[in-house]
């Protein structure tokens, strides 16, 4: 047992190695391959900084030009000093004797010789000399030479400018060795792999070889007629390869620039609460309702949060589990405007709306019914209060960006508890009103089991992300407002909101988004814990929508490390789970619209609308 547990924390660690291995990576491991084949050669690679340029070159009658095949009649010919020594020469110029205004940045020109050695690179050498004599001055620039090259005994003969791409098949003497920059080889030596589906284990460990080798010698490595695209890139990047060969310069530029936000890997991963399932599913009254809605929370941010700690989140230990259809009244794409308000009173409304129909109309909400019952409401968000979803429970505006109307909302609505962020200050006369209803606290931590309701916390510590410093405030808010709501002997409803879920989602920013969902999923976890000690309460978790369409690409339990894509920084019409937790649970199975959830806990109250 032992020994497993030290191999597994040592794959751990590998694996983590990887993940920051990978983190390093910029358009300085980015080789542009074909690059003449674009319409804009050169400057396709040069504006986004990559670290390798490739230019395949010819003699021709005296010229060199650049081609991969011969030059046939009516071809145009193109110079490699018009498509690639007087640009380069022009950027070290206007950059003050460097090839990028960032002086840490260095090229590698790979010119690769499609034509007979000795004669092609003499004629290279003689124009480098006579018409750039500042490219081959230029400390950031290395110039090396790929394809047809002479015999490895004569490098050491050769201007100490110039260098040469080596090949593993041929053995090098220390000279030889010492003008090497860095060794390429055929991909397809290794492997016919495509970049789809999983790279065969036994290639990879060909290509782990190969790389290395090379990195033995002290020296960078990179393949050619691999696959390129995002699939490839990713496992290249993991196995250590220094180049990416590239035909696609701004996909492959994108992607690298975008990796830090598409990956996430765990260091601290949480425990579960270990679920009784006691009163789960059964036909029992329910008397306390808690509605867990994550903003922007589909499947995959679910399985993204499941992956990073390490194979375990609470809500999937719910065996209830339904979808909910989101589209608006007028939108296929809705908005949390609607897509709460639909939660809230059961009715479709029109995108941006909250509280009213789509005509306009003021709609009876959840916290309006359930008083009928005598039931405390509370509303928490590790948002601002006064947002689409919060709001949906209290507010009654045909637009969602009237804070103000919210707040005056608020000092009509009947809640108990509301916490989450709010700049007060900037309501002069309703903050005073509000005041003079509520008791209004600016910390979560001022809160005590006998602290007077009804209760606003207007806590800003609720408006960060856990990245940048809330904490445990959500917990803790929930915590505080179960103490208070649990005296009242008719019971609650409270409805909690992960808002910052679909903040992450619409940046696009994976690590964002899974910390904010496995936080969400610790308040999940205590609210199956007081319902399964009161035997009255009924959770149900789901989202208002999902966002950025996100797709898993990649990931490892051991290690709590994922990789995904978004398809966009908006929301998607992808439905999304309905997860419900002790008595009546059983109800929220099944494909439904997301105006069902309301009629179903109305059901599980035994309330009419």
């Amino acid at each position: 047992m032992k020994r497993q547990l030290i191999t597994s924390a040592v794959f751990v660690f590998f694996v983590s190695s990887l993940y920051s291995q990978q983190a390093n990576y910029t358009t300085a491991n980015a080789h542009s391959h074909n690059d003449y084949v674009h319409k804009t050669p050169f400057w396709n690679a040069w504006q986004n900084s990559f670290g390798s340029i490739e230019a395949d070159i010819i003699l021709d009658n005296g010229d060199l030009l650049v081609a991969h095949d011969p030059i046939l009649p009516g071809q145009q010919r193109r110079t490699l000093d018009s498509m690639y020594l007087l640009p380069l020469q022009q950027c070290i110029k206007n950059n003050a004797g460097k090839v990028y205004a960032d002086p840490s940045r260095s090229l590698q020109l790979m010119i690769d010789i499609k034509t007979e050695a000795t004669a092609t690179l003499n004629k290279l050498i003689e124009k480098l000399k006579k018409d750039y004599p500042l490219l081959i001055s230029t400390a950031t620039l290395k110039i090396a030479i790929s394809g047809n090259r002479p015999d490895p005994s004569t490098y050491s003969s050769f201007p100490s400018w110039l260098y040469f791409d080596g090949e593993f098949q041929k053995s090098y003497s220390k000279e030889a060795l010492e003008k090497i920059e860095m060794f390429s080889d055929n991909f397809k030596n290794y492997s016919s792999w495509k970049g789809t589906g999983a790279f065969p284990e036994q290639d990879k460990q060909l290509l782990v070889a190969a790389i290395k080798k090379a990195h033995a010698m002290n020296k960078k490595v990179r393949f050619w007629s691999a696959p390129d695209n995002m699939v490839a890139w990713n496992t290249f990047m993991s196995l250590g390869v220094d180049y990416l060969n590239t035909d696609k310069t701004v996909e492959l530029t994108g992607f690298i620039k975008q990796w830090p936000d598409r990956v996430y890997a765990s260091s601290e991963k949480y425990t579960l609460y270990q679920p009784q399932w006691r009163n789960d599913g059964k036909d029992k009254p329910v008397k306390n309702v808690i509605i867990l809605i994550g903003d922007g929370t589909g499947l995959a941010q679910w399985y993204a949060g499941y992956t990073a700690n390490g194979g375990a989140l609470n809500v999937f230990n719910m065996r209830s589990i339904g979808l909910s259809k989101t589209s608006s009244y007028n939108r296929y794409i809705t908005d949390s405007a609607p897509g709460a308000t639909s939660i809230s009173s059961g009715i479709k409304t029109n995108n941006s709306a909250i509280g009213v129909d789509h005509t306009g109309a003021k709609l009876t909400l959840l916290p309006d019914l359930v008083e009928k019952r005598k039931m405390k409401t509370a509303i928490i968000t590790s948002g601002d209060f006064r947002d689409a979803t919060p709001a949906s429970f209290y507010g009654h505006r045909p637009e969602r960006s009237d804070y103000k109307g919210m707040m005056e909302d608020l000092v009509n609505a009947r809640m108990d508890i509301i916490m989450g962020a709010c700049n007060m200050r900037a309501y002069d006369t309703l903050a005073r009103a509000l005041k003079a209803k509520y008791n209004v606290l600016e910390s979560v931590d001022e809160v005590t089991q006998t602290t007077k309701l009804p209760l606003i916390v207007a806590d800003s510590v609720a408006d960060l992300e856990i990245l940048k410093g809330r904490g445990k405030w959500l917990s803790k808010a929930f915590a505080s407002a179960i103490a208070l709501l649990a005296k009242n002997n008719s019971g609650f409803l409270m409805m909690l909101e992960g808002a910052q879920i679909d903040h992450g989602a619409h940046e696009n920013k994976l690590p964002f988004a899974v910390t904010e969902l496995m936080d969400f999923d610790q308040v999940i976890g205590k609210a199956m814990e007081f319902a399964d000690s009161n035997g009255e309460t009924l959770v149900i978790v789901t989202g208002d929508h999902e966002t950025g369409g996100l797709t898993l690409t990649g990931g490892d339990y051991g290690a709590g490390f994922i990789n995904g894509q978004f398809s966009t920084h908006g929301h998607t019409a992808i439905p999304v789970p309905v997860y419900a937790y002790g008595p009546q649970s059983n109800l929220f199975c099944g494909v439904y619209e997301n105006t069902d959830i309301f009629y179903r806990i109305l059901k599980a109250l035994k309330l009419k609308k």
